[in-house]
């Protein structure tokens, strides 16, 4: 393209040099007869005769420059310059013949500024594909991440509001006052009341632990048995107090989003090198009760109240430090520009570090999103060679060699997370691929028809059983037999092997080569397959989202992302049945309908009782796509009813093949991801083509 733009440049400008030629020696000719008539005026004349040749040259540079900066300064030059040639008051033969030569200029100068500004039209897309190169530009080097960071420092939960007096805690039947610090753990209790959690043994037993140490003496030797407590009164007030809020006038809820808006205006934007950035979670989470998912030895335990003490902040020297609260101090106040976040702090169930991060839709946050997906790309390049290197080393000589090459098969097949070491007893008895004891695999020579049958069943992440029954090759099996002889339910299965050897071995085979990585390949590629198979282009929009909402929920299954049913579920699904009721007989009216009009349109043959059929025909097809789409959204809302997409979409599949996908078939991406998730994923869509394959 640029070729062919630097040919027509060349040819116009030739043509350009000829009739400047033709124009100067008519000019000349012109000129002398001029000079005879009018020798006052000739200096100001070869001046502006010099201007208008200088300005020429300009307009044809113009189409020579490719950067957009140096074509829109050139056409403003153009504008400025304008205001220079002016038609003087006293009318004369030479100005008859000026007034024609700018008319013939402003016909030559129509054509160019049609050119610079298709250019610009032509320019502005490729700057948003070249976004990644952006971003190379603009990294540091050294694990530099910023060279000035400026904010607010967090929000802080807001302090407790005692119950009125009329709202009464009771023990064994009788009214008892509490101490405010244990009244508020008590009212984290009754907002919960209703929920499943509060009837877990092991739910109860860990607030009733906690709840103890914030209780005064007095209180400890009343109350010694959590089943005597009746937190029914507190739990209907805080009901009435969320029925009130939802009865709200508007008046009301406008001046609460006023004041949120005002908050997330001083508190909710950063200065990173000279960048305004949206920070994501500004606001400490409030203290409360800790909940975990599956069943986690730690639910009900009393997540402790953040305070300015517990708090670390990061900025840059020369920057305005963020204040603590008055009569506080923050813990400490780091300069640290090889990481991202802005604060952090120590949470007190499991010891783990919370921090606050910049919003998914920044810069830095999607650079790391594009070269995640682009290391994933990579492994599909030389994922072959990685399968039959461990697929020779099942054979080794070497223990260690086996264990980890059949780690890695299961890592790729069934896209296992590596699993860290803990500390006995911190936290839950969840396990990965390194970790696996012999009692988490059953070998089944033949199962369910198949042969080489293995039975998994742990707890994974976030304590999420995993059970699976995957038939594996022969030299697999043969090898976890081997690695199973003589041990015990409780040794591991995989004891020359942890995360640290595996990741410096995968570090081998690929650069950048992670656990995570092959989760993230193996989950955008089977995504990318998945579209491939089941869309169908003459499906409508609802059935090709169906189509879109199964291969995603292929993934999940693959990456084991499961969740509890919804409490309203049940509920949800009956009014949806409902609706199909409904619409099933008001389609079926249509139908009498449509029939009554088609007799009716034989008898009298006009033109009125024509377009009554067709309006009822039209009227039949509208009734049966809002079936069609109520029916499809049964199915899909039945489908996912245990299975949680929303953690593979954002983490694992490359946005690029979602978008992709949307841009083939027609399909809105707002169908697809919601404002946020599209804001998080702004690269993504900028990026990719309608022929993108991951």
């Amino acid at each position: 393209k640029d070729k062919e733009h630097k040919h027509k440049d060349h040819k116009k400008d030739k043509e350009r040099e000829k009739s400047n030629e033709h124009r100067d020696s008519s000019d000349k000719k012109h000129r002398d007869k001029e000079r005879l008539k009018l020798k006052d005026g000739s200096s100001d004349k070869q001046k502006d005769k010099h201007k208008e040749k200088k300005k020429e040259e300009r307009v044809g540079r113009v189409l020579c420059f490719s950067h957009i900066g140096t074509v829109l300064s050139e056409l403003s030059h153009l504008g400025l310059e304008d205001a220079e040639f002016k038609p003087k008051k006293i009318k004369t033969e030479n100005d008859r013949s000026e007034k024609k030569a700018k008319k013939r200029k402003q016909e030559e100068e129509v054509p160019i500024l049609v050119a610079c500004v298709g250019m610009l039209v032509y320019i502005l897309p490729s700057l948003c594909f070249f976004m990644p190169f952006r971003w190379e530009e603009e990294r540091y080097t050294d694990g530099v991440k910023w060279k000035f960071l400026e904010h607010k420092g967090p929000v802080f939960a807001p302090p407790y509001d005692p119950l009125p007096s009329n709202v009464k805690f009771y023990y064994d039947g009788k009214h008892m006052k509490l101490s405010s610090t244990a009244e508020e753990v008590a009212t984290f209790f009754a907002k919960m009341l209703d929920h499943e959690y509060t009837t877990k043994e092991v739910f109860r037993k860990n607030f009733y632990k906690d709840w103890r140490k914030e209780m005064t003496s007095e209180e400890k030797s009343k109350i010694t048995d959590l089943n005597k407590c009746d937190f029914s009164e507190m739990s209907e007030y805080f009901k009435a107090q969320s029925e009130a809020r939802k009865a709200m006038t508007k008046e009301d809820k406008q001046k609460i989003k006023e004041e949120n808006e005002r908050i997330l205006q001083e508190y909710g934007f950063c200065i990173m090198d000279n960048h305004k950035e949206r920070i994501a979670n500004f606001r400490i989470e409030p203290p409360g009760l800790f909940r975990g998912r599956g069943d986690h030895p730690k639910m009900g335990m009393l997540k402790r109240r953040i305070r300015p003490e517990d708090i670390i902040v990061n900025c840059s020297k020369d920057s305005k430090h963020p204040k603590p609260p008055p009569g506080t101090k923050w813990k400490e106040v780091r300069h640290d520009n090889k990481v991202t976040w802005l604060v952090s702090w120590t949470e007190n169930i499991q010891g783990s570090i919370k921090y606050i991060m910049l919003n998914p839709s920044s810069r830095i946050k999607g650079e790391k999103d594009w070269q995640k997906y682009e290391t994933a790309r990579r492994l599909k390049k030389c994922v072959e060679r990685i399968r039959a290197q461990y697929r020779d080393d099942w054979k080794s000589k070497e223990m260690r060699i086996r264990q980890r090459a059949v780690a890695l098969y299961f890592i790729d097949k069934l896209a296992l997370r590596a699993g860290n070491e803990k500390e006995e007893g911190e936290t839950a008895d969840t396990v990965g691929c390194c970790s696996l004891r012999v009692e988490h695999l059953t070998l089944h020579q033949e199962m369910d028809g198949q042969e080489y049958v293995v039975e998994f069943d742990f707890l994974g992440k976030d304590s999420i059983r995993y059970y699976n029954k995957v038939p594996v090759e022969k030299r697999v099996f043969k090898n976890l037999q081997l690695f199973m002889e003589d041990k015990e339910p409780e040794d591991d299965l995989f004891d020359r092997l942890n995360t640290s050897i595996l990741n410096k071995h995968l570090q081998e085979l690929m650069d950048g080569l992670t656990a995570k990585v092959f989760r993230t390949y193996n989950a955008s590629i089977t995504l990318q397959q998945q579209l491939n198979e089941i869309t169908n282009s003459e499906d409508n929009v609802p059935a090709k989202i169906l189509s879109y909402n199964r291969a995603n929920r292929a993934v999940a299954i693959l990456c084991n992302h499961q969740r509890a049913p919804p409490k309203t579920f049940e509920k949800s699904m009956q009014n949806l049945q409902t609706k199909i009721d409904a619409k099933k007989e008001q389609l079926a009216d249509a139908k009498r309908e449509l029939k009554s009009a088609k007799a009716d349109a034989k008898v009298r043959r006009d033109e009125k009782s024509k377009k009554a059929v067709e309006s009822k025909k039209k009227a039949v097809q509208r009734i049966e796509e809002q079936l069609m789409k109520l029916e499809v959204q049964a199915t899909d809302r039945e489908e996912n009813k245990q299975i949680a997409l929303g953690t593979s979409k954002l983490n694992y599949l490359d946005p690029r093949i979602s978008i992709a996908w949307c841009k083939k078939f027609g399909i809105p991406i707002e169908k697809i991801y919601n404002k946020t998730q599209r804001e998080k994923f702004a690269w993504a869509i900028d990026m990719a083509e309608k022929d993108f394959q991951f």
